[in-house]
């Protein structure tokens, strides 16, 4: 196969996938790993892929891209409603305690089922923190919740309070869960998001919460954002839908962080 067949198919594979690895393309093309990552190189001189670590993604797919909530509401719907339903089993209905809500449209899918959360005991309340203002809208009016709306500066990209003031309340509190969004997880980097702001708040919610479980679909894995807020072994769980590639998962299983596939 010609050179250039090979950087068209690996094109294609790009622009279906999200990314290509060097290993997975030199078994592909029956060739060694310093030819494909020559093709790679070629490519990112002619501005199609950027090189990451192990491979190469699109090139307009970079560490500050964040898409707003409204063009990442129609992504992977059902995944994201495969996670939440798997994070729901963590709130049973004999739930006694708090839990924290990060803004983003997985956590967005759990918030929708915490509406409908019904206690075993009718005298028995569940307590919401979350600083979404979607989320607050989605849950305001539902019978047995508590809700408390983290106060900050509203980014418009996220509908999600940000900055001092937030990150401070943060650190008064203690809840017994945090579910809590990213936009990349990564063996080598962590969990990060593009924002400076977005990523002090998340590690705040890290910081305060007894136990942190990560809801990430599986575009997000593997993936770099600019901001790290936590290492992988700062979560506890991890709920995807789609199980991690090999190194990631052993990363994740050499720190202690339990895998939930939906």
């Amino acid at each position: 196969m010609y050179a250039t067949e090979r950087h068209q198919q690996i094109l294609s594979s790009i622009e279906a996938d999200g990314r290509v690895s060097v290993t997975e393309l030199s078994r592909r093309f029956d060739v060694t790993s310093e030819t494909i990552r020559r093709d790679l190189d070629q490519l990112e001189s002619l501005g199609h892929v950027r090189r990451v670590h192990g491979g190469a993604v699109s090139a307009s797919r970079a560490s500050v891209e964040e898409p707003t909530l409204a063009d990442r509401e129609n992504v992977n719907r059902d995944g994201k409603r495969r996670i939440a339903e798997a994070a729901m089993r963590l709130v049973p209905s004999d739930f006694r305690g708090s839990v924290l809500v990060d803004s983003g449209t997985t956590t967005g899918a759990l918030a929708a089922r915490l509406g409908a959360w019904t206690p075993s005991r009718p005298d028995r309340r569940l307590d919401v923190i979350t600083n979404s203002v979607p989320i607050a809208a989605a849950l305001y009016r539902a019978p047995a919740l508590d809700l408390h709306l983290l106060g900050g500066r509203v980014r418009g990209e996220t509908s999600a309070a940000v900055g001092a003031p937030t990150v401070e309340q943060l650190d008064r509190l203690r809840p017994d869960i945090a579910f809590i969004g990213a936009n990349g997880v990564s063996a080598d980097f962590g969990l990060s998001t593009p924002d400076e702001l977005e990523s002090a708040v998340k590690s705040a919610m890290v910081r305060s919460a007894r136990r942190r479980i990560l809801l990430a679909d599986s575009g997000k894995l593997g993936e770099e954002a600019l901001h790290r807020f936590a290492a992988l072994g700062d979560l506890d769980v991890l709920i995807t839908d789609a199980a991690p590639d090999a190194r990631l998962s052993g990363t994740l299983e050499s720190v202690g962080v339990e895998v939930v596939v939906a």
